[in-house]
């Protein structure tokens, strides 16, 4: 009889304790004795199972750039600055473009490209960044997670297969300059233009994929300030060797490909700059090649800082500050350096300002 008693003050209590994990509270004052029975091998608490099943499909708290509330104004009003100036920096890249008959040629159709990419790279983080900053809900669905994420690493590798083939572009206007017209043809820039948003949704549709089977029962506190697959995979309770796997090989391989490419184009650049009798042809090759690496190094260097690590060494604090510099830094610099010391960008942002008409006589 005083078996029986127990049994159903245990049953009780377990219920009490999975009512409390599915409601987010923690189960206090809980006492077993060690001498009571074990459920049958195999078999686990109705109660837990639903915790369990609660946890995985439950939504996640971003914790931001920080989770002191002092900070937090002067943080909202510095990225909120950064993010409307890359906003209109790149806005204005791509109606100067699309504007100017004389900016219709193969580096400036690439660049507009470029800063559209930007343009969308930047909205998928930094919007629920500043939210986040001021809000005291900061959680986000898990399918909200996915789509961030998929969006991110299509738009990221996006980046960095435009950067390259603009170092192809450099590289053919000054190594070959007689066969640019054939060489970077208007069905040559299509195809690499299509190539980089093929392999980039491709890569990205990859990753979610196997994301999508993780389980997420250990906690719902994500370290950062949107949902990047480093963090998740930290707390994760599943089994993550295969994502681990496609980060170092086919990861690998999609980020360092264009990067040494890049290298490549501008090794072949500096052979022809040296060559040239022109100290102003020296000069302006090597800040066109100067400038692009510029934005190279602080991409690719963040991006292998925090990407190419066993996810055991990951470090919130540094991700966060690393992956800062190629979400706002980079969108932020590319018109920078890509339009703005550029003459003929220049002159089409000041027509496009004045309301005057440019054709390719004028120019």
């Amino acid at each position: 009889m005083c078996v029986q008693n127990l049994k159903i003050v245990l049953d009780r209590v377990l219920s009490s304790a999975a009512n409390e994990a599915l409601e987010g509270s923690p189960v206090t004052g809980i006492s077993l004795d060690p001498c009571a029975p074990c459920p049958p091998e195999g078999k686990t608490s109705p109660g837990l199972d639903a915790a369990n099943e609660s946890s995985e499909g439950g939504p996640l708290i971003l914790l931001g750039l920080t989770t002191s509330p002092g900070p937090r104004r002067p943080l909202f009003m510095l990225f909120l600055g950064l993010c409307v100036a890359s906003i209109l920096g790149n806005g204005l890249i791509v109606a100067a473009i699309r504007a100017s008959p004389a900016l219709h040629a193969p580096m400036y159709f690439l660049l507009a490209h470029l800063s559209f990419a930007d343009l969308c790279f930047i909205s998928v983080t930094v919007p629920k960044m500043l939210a986040n900053l001021l809000a005291h809900d900061r959680s986000i669905s898990l399918a909200g997670c996915q789509t961030q994420m998929y969006f991110f690493f299509a738009l990221g590798v996006t980046d960095s297969c435009l950067l390259a083939a603009m170092a192809y572009d450099r590289y053919v206007a000054i190594r070959r300059p007689l066969r640019y017209a054939t060489g970077m043809s208007q069905a040559v820039c299509t195809a690499l233009l299509g190539t980089a948003w093929l392999v980039s949704h491709l890569h990205s549709l990859l990753h979610i994929l196997l994301m999508a089977r993780l389980s997420f029962c250990a906690s719902h506190r994500v370290p950062h300030f949107f949902c990047d697959h480093q963090p998740l995979l930290r707390f994760s309770c599943s089994d993550t060797r295969h994502i681990q796997l496609l980060i170092f090989t086919e990861g690998a391989a999609v980020v360092v490909t264009p990067f040494l490419l890049i290298l490549a184009s501008c090794g072949a650049i500096a052979a022809v700059v040296l060559w040239l009798p022109s100290a102003s042809g020296r000069l302006r090759a090597t800040s066109t090649c100067g400038s692009h690496l510029a934005v190279v190094g602080l991409f690719y260097g963040t991006v292998i800082a925090v990407y190419f690590q066993p996810t055991s060494r990951y470090e919130a604090e540094q991700g966060r500050v690393a992956t800062v510099m190629y979400t706002v830094g980079t969108p932020l610099l590319n018109p920078v350096i890509y339009s703005l010391r550029n003459r003929d960008v220049q002159g089409a942002l000041r027509d496009l300002f004045t309301g005057r008409r440019i054709s390719v006589v004028d120019s």
